[in-house]
């Protein structure tokens, strides 16, 4: 079993049904609107909800910032190349991570990668952190929605997404092209690389183009989840302009709250 903490990755993955849930567990001595929500979303659901003490729930999740509710959830099975590979009618938009070990990053790449869309996130088995109850905190619950393959090899993977036709872009300091001119309403996959480092020599030379965020100021380049945020909502909005909306299976779909950045 894996712990989850949090009010929106406990309600999230409610919601989604993509993994089973064996219990929520609710702080003994905390009660107002947003718990409630949890409480009876997941009664609503045939979850077991269970109350236990704030020290309890801190021993559980390790961490003091699970905001009163948590939820114990089945090992996620992540998906192959092959699963986001399904031909579809409309042309489809990747995330790679090459390499992002700040399950920080990870959090806030996966939680951009929902909400701009992208068909799914390919990342690599080693040196990358995993998709921990931090990386779902992060990312407000969307870990439990964006559809994640794990590989074994990213460059093999990458290889296997050229065959079947999927442009392979890099983001780099030192690309011949700047974000903003590169087309990305064709099948492309975004390779992003390492906090500081960037992208691996191999996954540098298996790109097919390297685009660049142009810098205005003192350093040379943004931080590995500013960068990406920066470059899907582009694709996105060019992806919007020639009408090239994302399809969600019904599934997947699901009520979503208006929020705030901040939440």
């Amino acid at each position: 079993m894996e712990v989850l903490y949090g009010l929106h990755p406990v309600e999230e993955a409610i919601r989604s049904g993509s993994r089973r849930l064996d219990h929520i567990a609710v702080v003994r001595d905390r009660r107002d609107a947003r718990i409630e929500a949890v409480m009876t979303l997941a009664r609503a659901a045939g979850i077991r909800v269970s109350m236990e003490s704030r020290e309890q729930l801190t021993r559980l999740a390790q961490t003091d910032i699970h905001q009163g509710v948590l939820a114990l959830v089945r090992e996620r099975q992540f998906l192959s190349i092959e699963d986001l590979l399904t031909p579809r009618e409309r042309p489809r938009f990747f995330l790679a991570l090459d390499g992002v070990e700040d399950p920080h990053n990870l959090g806030a790449l996966v939680r951009t990668a929902d909400g701009a869309g992208v068909d799914g996130i390919v990342v690599p088995e080693r040196r990358s952190a995993p998709i921990s109850a931090t990386v779902a905190k992060t990312s407000a619950g969307a870990s439990e929605h964006v559809r994640i393959a794990r590989v074994t090899n990213l460059v093999r993977a990458l290889e296997q997404m050229k065959k079947a036709n999927i442009w392979v872009v890099g983001l780099d300091e030192r690309g011949a092209v700047d974000y903003t001119d590169y087309d990305f309403s064709t099948d492309t996959v975004l390779v992003l690389g390492r906090e500081g480092a960037g992208l691996h020599d191999l996954a540098k030379k298996t790109c097919d183009h390297l685009l660049r965020i142009p810098m205005a100021g003192k350093v040379s380049s943004l931080n590995v989840s500013v960068a990406g945020a920066v470059v899907m909502y582009e694709a996105m909005r060019q992806r919007r302009a020639k009408n090239v909306q994302p399809v969600i299976a019904k599934t997947e779909k699901r009520a979503r709250e208006r929020r705030g950045l901040g939440s």
